[in-house]
C-alpha cells in the first residue's frame, strides 16, 4: 500500500501548487491514498468549505490539521458531517466536534488514520498525545487494519521524536508537521514504524514558513504582532512523503521525500 502525504498546504498559493502537481505525481507514484495537512489551508489560518472541495477535486483523499482548525466558523460544520474526511486533532481538552481519527478505506483495505498535537510551546493546553495514542489503539479493532499512520502536529523535535519512539512497532508511520520547515531525518526504525520529524509545506519558497517575510521581519524588530499575508504567486516548495506499507505486517517497507518546487 502506497500513501503520498503532503505537509501543511498554506493559503491559495499553496491550493494552485497541488492543483497543478498532483496529478503528475499521482501518475509517477500511484499512491492508494493521498494525505494533507490543512490546518492553513484558507490564506493562512484555518479551513472553509470553498478551500476543501478545491483539494477534494484535486485529488486529496483525507485531510488533517493541527491548533488552527477551528480558526473559521465553517471548520465546524466540515467536522460534523457524516463522513467527514476532515480531521482535528484528538487530543483536545474540550469536547468539539468532528473526531481525532478515521478509519479509511483504500480499495479492500482498512487504514486508520490519527490527528495528534503536541504540547511542548504551544499556547494552549492539550491532553498527552502519548495517553491518547494508547487510548485509540486500545478501541479501535486492529484485526482487519492493512497500517496506521499518525500526523503529530507538534512545535519541539524532541517531542515529535520520543513519540516515534513511543508509538514504534504499534503504527505504520509517524509523519509530524507543523513547523513548515522539512526535516531530513525520514527513516524507517527498527520496530518497522516510518519516522519524520516534519514533512515541511506546500507554501512560497521566498518567504517565512509561508508568510510574506516583512510583515514577519517587521514584528520582530517592533515585537508587534503582524497581520497574516500570504504571496499568491511564485516558486512554492511542495513538501511531501511517499510511504510504503506491508498490509500483512502494517510495517514501513519503504519511506522517502517526494519534494518538488514549481511556479504558479
Amino acid at each position: 500500500m502506497k500513501i503520498l502525504f503532503f505537509g501543511d498546504i498554506i493559503g491559495k498559493i499553496g491550493r494552485k501548487a497541488i492543483r497543478a502537481v498532483l496529478p503528475e505525481m499521482k501518475k509517477e507514484y500511484q499512491p492508494d491514498l493521498v494525505i494533507a495537512n490543512v490546518e492553513n489551508l484558507a490564506h493562512g489560518t484555518g479551513v472553509t468549505s470553498k478551500t476543501l472541495q478545491e483539494l477534494i477535486e484535486a485529488g486529496v483523499d483525507v485531510f488533517t490539521s493541527g491548533n488552527h482548525i477551528f480558526k473559521k466558523p465553517e471548520a465546524l460544520d466540515l467536522l460534523s458531517a457524516k463522513d467527514s474526511v476532515l480531521l482535528r486533532p484528538a487530543n483536545y481538552l474540550t469536547a468539539l466536534p468532528g473526531s481525532g481519527y478515521k478509519i479509511v478505506a483504500v480499495g479492500s483495505r482498512s487504514l486508520l488514520v490519527v490527528n495528534l498535537l503536541g504540547r511542548v510551546f504551544m499556547k494552549e493546553e492539550f491532553a498527552c498525545p502519548f495517553l491518547e495514542i494508547d487510548k485509540i489503539l486500545a478501541e479501535v479493532n486492529q484485526e482487519n487494519l492493512a497500517g496506521v499512520i499518525v500526523d503529530f502536529h507538534a512545535e519541539a523535535t524532541s517531542e515529535k521524536n520520543a513519540f516515534g519512539w513511543y508509538v514504534a512497532g504499534r503504527v505504520s508511520a509517524v509523519l509530524g508537521t507543523h513547523t513548515h520547515v522539512p526535516t531530513a531525518d525520514e527513516r524507517i526504525l527498527p520496530q518497522g514504524t516510518a519516522y519524520i520529524s516534519d514533512v515541511g509545506m506546500v507554501g512560497a519558497t521566498d518567504s517565512v514558513i509561508g508568510d510574506k517575510k516583512e510583515p514577519i521581519i517587521e514584528s520582530f524588530l517592533s515585537g508587534k504582532n503582524h497581520t497574516i499575508e500570504i504571496p499568491e504567486e511564485g516558486e512554492v516548495e511542495v513538501d511531501a512523503v511517499l510511504l510504503e506499507i506491508d498490509p500483512k505486517t502494517r510495517k514501513a517497507t519503504k519511506f522517502c521525500r517526494v519534494d518538488r518546487k514549481i511556479k504558479v
